[in-house]
């Protein structure tokens, strides 16, 4: 049985965990631990900044996600963007990240709220997980994401 709940500041360390392991597995990057630590402390110590969620099987945190906000001033609400998404290998390709997802989805759903729909983003590369947002009823048809990082 997998159970998801909203992060709280006791997940710190898996949560840091996941991250650089998701970043060194997804993308090859070596993320510097005390930077992803401050990072995932500031969303876990304020709200307005995203949210973390975790699955749980029995005692163990398996998987994690955060969410953060964006402004859509066409739909007068918020968009949910999933980011950050990790789920421990053993439980890959059993419903985890399904379970979190429709988790998410439900809160968009919820009527007092002001949430308009999810976005996520995924290297183009990572094809595995293409697949699963497919699957979910996602699709990348109306946008492609740019960005540019501060060196």
């Amino acid at each position: 049985m997998v159970d998801i709940r909203e992060a709280v500041r006791e997940d710190h360390s898996t949560i840091v965990r996941f991250q650089l392991e998701m970043a060194k597995e997804t993308e090859g990057i070596f993320l510097q631990q005390p930077i992803v630590e401050l990072g995932v402390r500031a969303v876990l110590s304020d709200n307005s900044k995203g949210r973390y969620y975790v699955a749980e099987s029995g005692n163990r945190t398996i998987a994690s996600l955060l969410t953060t906000y964006e402004w859509s001033d066409w739909r007068n609400g918020q968009v949910l963007w999933i980011q950050s998404v990790f789920v421990e290998k053993e439980y890959r390709r059993m419903g985890v990240f399904k379970k979190m997802y429709e988790f998410i989805k439900a809160k968009t759903l919820e009527e007092n709220n002001n949430y308009r729909g999810i976005r996520l983003y995924v290297d183009k590369s990572n094809e595995a997980a293409i697949r699963v947002y497919e699957k979910l009823g996602m699709n990348n048809q109306h946008y492609e994401t740019f960005e540019w990082m501060k060196p």
